[in-house]
This record gives structure tokens, sequence and C-alpha cells, in this order.
């Protein structure tokens, strides 16, 4: 599915979008970031509670082009200046990290 897709529903905030119209097949969830190295799909969407500028790069590394923070949390803005460096999209979530996997997981079914 496209990010476009995602980015129609009310529950998600912009902060910086590179390319509305990347792929999404699959998603990954965790703040381990040497588990996502390990594990985490390309072509996904990350999420996570870390807002540091490491996301970046560890997103770069495994491909992953959208990263995606629940409620409550918000990105430090070298991590913004990274994402734009490194072509990643950024989002943030009105809800829980899990309500949020549970809505992008089912969209991802329907497709």
């Amino acid at each position: 599915m496209k990010l476009s897709k995602i980015l129609k529903n009310e529950y998600v905030e912009k902060v910086y979008i590179f390319n509305e119209n990347v792929e999404i097949k699959n998603g990954y969830i965790g703040d381990l970031l040497s588990e996502i190295m390990r594990n985490a799909p390309a072509c996904s969407i990350w999420l996570t509670h870390q807002t540091h500028p490491n996301i970046v790069a560890v997103a770069s590394i495994v491909e992953a082009n959208t990263i995606i923070i629940p409620e409550g949390f918000e990105y430090e803005e070298e991590t913004i200046e990274k994402a734009k460096e490194n072509q990643i999209n950024l989002l943030k979530s009105k809800y829980d990290i899990f309500k949020t996997a549970g809505i992008i997981y089912n969209e991802l079914r329907e497709e």
C-alpha cells in the first residue's frame, strides 16, 4: 500500500514527508535498535518510542521508509533534520503504539 493511504487517517500527524507514494509492504514494532537492524523488513513502516537521531540511521540501513511514534512522544529536532537528509518519512500517531499498529495492520491486510 502507498503511504498516502495511511496519511488519509485522522490519527496520523505528518512531521516530515519526503514521499507520500512510497510503498509500505510491512510493519515492525521495536525500540531496540539492534533488533530492528536484524529483523525489520525493507519497505516497512517502523513503530517506535525512540525519538533520537539514531533511528533515522537505522531506518536507512534496513530500508524502512517511514517511522511513526505514538501519542505523547516528540521527535528531537536533530532527528527531523536527519530524516530530511536521509529521505525518511516521520509521522506521529494520536494513539498508543498497540492501537496504531492494529490500524496499520488492518490497512495492509486490505491490500
